[in-house]
């Protein structure tokens, strides 16, 4: 009951908003049902609501196999009805296809990254025993949609679920188009494959393996791919929430990621944490490490976005009226604010918090975002600023300026923090 009450809430609320044209505040309304029904219904049934869930679960050794088939049929069965009821309920539906202008594989390409990330978090935040207890799970996962809805959302419809994929499709049936019935969740379930097999390897502890060594590196890139591509999808696609969406992708990941790499996803984050000094280690051959990762998984999510507008880019450069020592100014200062809370959060044996962590260093990015993003772009990263800068070749002395800039505010950060968290030593040296 548990299944077929949260699946039917979260395939209702997604039809309701699609049908009113909620274009602003459709991602963070179904992304809100799905969160508040998992802190009501994760007792009762673990609260997947979604075919492809229960299947990286059963992958993961986590949901038996009878269970993971038959949570699937009442999931199905639950997202056709909601999808029925909408119809009814204004007398319409609408298709379920790519947005104009592309393809089967730009919308399955977004259906699988997505679906992976979202199947990703729940196996870190909800099915790890290294975090069990933890209060953030359903807010992780639930933010996952905002993260995927309004970029990848404008290419796929941001389904992200076989359950709303099926129910879209039964209920637009008569209006054509029933390949996309098979399409869209063979690309979820796939998803869903990514994130199990993934999940080992950042986490081999997990299943009684010895650890690989490269599960930090992994994490790095992982988290720094999923946030660049989120950048990309949600600036091409003209998102109306922009901010808030890459700041959702950032903060999902770093609930996610946290307790593996310490989820930087950002060489100006690990410039200021290495230079605290409080965190032994995060030494300089593992900061030259996680840059690489960070490096890596900004340009290969920049070509992704790219691949995905058919070959588009965009100028990493100062907004209209605006000069380089604007940007100087923007992104140090913007890049200071993330990064001291990065210290203050998740690394200050004072002022850290176990449950709002990656909410706060999220909350940054949409501080950032809303406040300069027209002065600069909003990068806060050179990961971001690097992914950008080699996807449109006009931009590479800009990505060397952006990323000077962005360390200049990791420095102050640094600086800064070591002056007003001094009480840390204190402590230390009193113990």
């Amino acid at each position: 009951m548990g299944e077929a009450l949260g699946t039917f809430l979260l395939v209702f609320t997604v039809g309701c908003n699609v049908m009113t044209g909620n274009a602003v505040w459709g991602g963070v309304s179904i992304g809100s049902v799905l969160m508040v029904a998992i802190y009501a219904l994760g007792g009762i049934s673990g609260a997947n609501f979604n075919p492809a869930v229960s299947l990286a679960l059963g992958l993961s050794k986590r949901l038996e196999w009878s269970d993971v088939f038959t949570y699937m049929v009442v999931q199905i069965s639950s997202g056709v009805a909601a999808a029925f009821c909408y119809a009814g309920l204004f007398g319409a539906s609408f298709p379920l296809a790519p947005a104009f202008g592309f393809n089967a594989t730009h919308a399955g390409l977004c259906e699988v990254l997505y679906t992976f990330m979202l199947c990703f978090v729940v196996l870190n935040v909800a099915a790890c025993n290294k975090v069990k207890g933890n209060q953030y799970y359903g807010l992780a996962i639930g933010f996952v949609i905002v993260a995927g809805a309004y970029g990848a959302g404008a290419v796929s419809g941001g389904c992200f679920n076989p359950a709303v994929a099926l129910g879209i499709g039964a209920s637009s049936f008569a209006k054509g188009g029933a390949s996309w019935l098979v399409i869209y969740p063979l690309c979820e379930f796939a998803g869903a494959c990514l994130a199990a097999g993934l999940f080992r390897l950042v986490r081999p502890d997990e299943f009684g393996s010895p650890k690989n060594g490269i599960e930090d590196i992994l994490s790095e890139f992982l988290g720094t791919f999923m946030l660049v591509l989120t950048v990309g999808l949600n600036v091409l696609g003209k998102s109306p929430a922009g901010a808030f969406s890459i700041a959702a992708s950032l903060m999902c990941m770093i609930y996610a990621l946290g307790d593996v790499s310490g989820a930087h996803f950002n060489p100006a984050v690990t410039t200021a944490i290495l230079l605290s000094g409080r965190c032994p280690e995060i030494d300089l051959k593992t900061t030259v490490k996680y840059f690489a990762a960070q490096l890596f998984g900004g340009v290969s999510a920049a070509y992704t976005y790219s691949f995905i507008h058919g070959g588009g880019s965009f100028a990493l450069k100062p907004g209209a009226g605006f000069s380089l020592y604007s940007v100087f100014v923007a992104e140090a200062v913007f890049t200071f604010v993330l990064c001291y809370v990065v210290l203050a959060a998740a690394v200050s044996g004072t002022t850290k918090t176990t449950t709002m962590f990656g909410l706060a260093i999220g909350a940054c990015v949409t501080v950032g975002g809303n406040a300069i993003g027209a002065i600069s772009g909003g990068c806060l990263n050179p990961a971001v600023a690097w992914g950008i800068a080699l996807s449109h070749f006009d931009s590479l002395s800009t990505g060397c300026a952006y990323t000077c800039f962005e360390l200049v505010g990791a420095v102050a950060a640094a600086a800064v923090f070591s002056f007003t968290h001094s009480v840390d030593s204190e402590k230390k040296a009193l113990v």
